[in-house]
């Protein structure tokens, strides 16, 4: 019929397949649909992961704003330091002076004499080392390119140069060191560079308690190279500017292995038994351990049999005692580091060498002077700990010992110039700030120091 509407044939796709794609590959069935949809956001996320990192990565390596060098005022170069050639009155004449005021003959090579304060020749020899290389200090021979100001007074030596110490007798036409120091202020106080910043990056070594005491209030700005604070205004030294030195040890060092079987005593002490001030506590200490079975304790003074007695008991003692002397630390400590020999300290006041590095209650045992002349309490604190502290302490002790030989080309005298390193942001600015300053009146003196804790630990086991 003519009206009769025309059949239309469904499909089930509207795209055209092939008769060989659909014969090989049937529809895509609901799962892998789902597949494909959760795989391409997958990627996606992928991509972008990948193209932020690319792009922080490629922007931090060349930004050039990251890549400035940094400003010219901040330093990265090595600490430049200038010696004067001081006039040789005061560096081998003091030797001159010493040795003739023994009865020696006057010497044309004349040789540092070895004692506890060597550690002005040391400093004295490495700035003269022509060869010397990785400190972290650089000497340099045009004051004009200097940060620091090295002064080679032998201060120490000259205190102990005297034929009479302390009773205010000199022999007619003998050494003055009073004399001697007054001598080297005026000489400095006409020099340029000490009149441009008042002595502040100047650097003094004063080791023995009373080195430079005549003049200390003169040179008190500068930078000084002290064993400890005993006989020092709070004004005129501070952890913050000064740098604590270790004494030259007076024994041979023990070179064996860490180890306890051969070392009978527990404890250790020959010195002066008798000391003022805070030393007092010796005697008292003499009284409470005399009668200990296994502790060693003698009044001795220094000569060669003293010293040959002081290394065969502390390389043979567990615990070495080092009590206040007349003022807080000695050489006796760095001779029982040196030992192996853990040492006792028993001095409120003691600051010591290098505490930015070394961790000391990992090789010394701390107690309190009020503790420790009680009777019985040291021995029975002591006789607590067991061999495998004692080693522990040992095995510390070797690896911080080469921060107290003063011949280890990485020694004391290469951490020494460290310390003076880190000193110089703070120079600059004190300087600075004195430059800016108004005239004030003040009843205190104006002093930057850090306070110790005088109410701290009993002990530290």
């Amino acid at each position: 019929m003519i009206n009769q509407r025309p059949i239309i044939k469904t499909r089930t796709s509207s795209l055209p397949l092939s008769s060989s794609s659909s014969s090989t590959h049937p529809p895509p069935t609901p799962s892998k649909m789902g597949k494909k949809l959760i795989l391409k956001p997958t990627l996606i996320t992928i991509f972008l992961i990948l193209s932020i990192y690319i792009f922080f990565n490629t922007f931090y390596h060349s930004n050039p704003i990251s890549n400035l060098p940094p400003p010219s005022n901040i330093k990265t170069k090595t600490v430049n330091i200038y010696m004067y050639d001081l006039p040789s009155r005061f560096t081998y004449g003091v030797i001159e002076s010493y040795e003739l005021a023994r009865g020696g003959l006057k010497n044309d090579n004349p040789k540092y004499p070895g004692n506890q304060h060597a550690a002005e020749w040391y400093l004295f020899l490495d700035l003269n080392n022509p060869s010397r290389s990785g400190s972290h200090l650089t000497r340099v021979m045009d004051p004009d390119q200097a940060d620091f100001f090295y002064v080679p007074f032998f201060s120490s030596l000259s205190l102990v140069a005297n034929p009479v110490r302390g009773g205010g007798v000199m022999v007619e036409g003998g050494y003055s060191d009073e004399e001697t120091q007054e001598s080297l202020v005026m000489w400095l106080e006409q020099q340029v560079y000490w009149k441009r910043n008042n002595g502040r990056d100047h650097v003094f070594i004063c080791q023995d308690p009373n080195a430079l005491y005549k003049v200390v209030d003169r040179v008190k700005n500068a930078i000084l190279l002290v064993s400890d604070f005993g006989r020092l205004g709070r004004d005129q030294a501070s952890l913050v500017k000064d740098v604590i030195l270790p004494y030259s040890h007076r024994i041979n060092g023990f070179k064996g292995d860490v180890g306890v079987e051969n070392r009978k005593w527990l404890m250790f002490f020959m010195g002066n038994r008798f000391r003022k001030e805070g030393g007092k506590i010796r005697d008292m200490l003499f009284q409470i351990l005399e009668s200990e079975e296994d502790v060693f304790i003698k009044h001795g003074t220094q000569s060669r049999e003293s010293r040959r007695m002081a290394t065969q008991g502390m390389h043979t003692s567990k615990f070495c005692l080092h009590p206040a002397g007349d003022t807080p630390s000695a050489c006796r400590l760095f001779d029982a580091i040196v030992s192996l020999c853990v040492p006792v300290i028993i001095s409120d006041f003691i600051e010591l060498p290098f505490e930015d590095v070394i961790d000391y209650r990992k090789i010394a045992v701390f107690v309190d002077t009020d503790s420790a002349v009680k009777p019985g309490y040291l021995s029975k604190l002591l006789k607590k700990v067991k061999n495998d502290r004692i080693l522990e302490f040992q095995r510390e002790l070797l690896k911080v010992r080469h921060y107290f030989e003063y011949d280890d080309p990485d020694g004391t005298v290469n951490e020494i110039w460290r310390q003076v390193s880190l000193k110089l942001p703070l120079v600059n600015l004190m300087i600075n700030r004195d430059k800016r300053l108004v005239k004030r009146h003040l009843t205190e003196p104006d002093c930057s120091c850090i306070c110790s804790n005088k109410t701290g630990i009993h002990t530290s086991l």
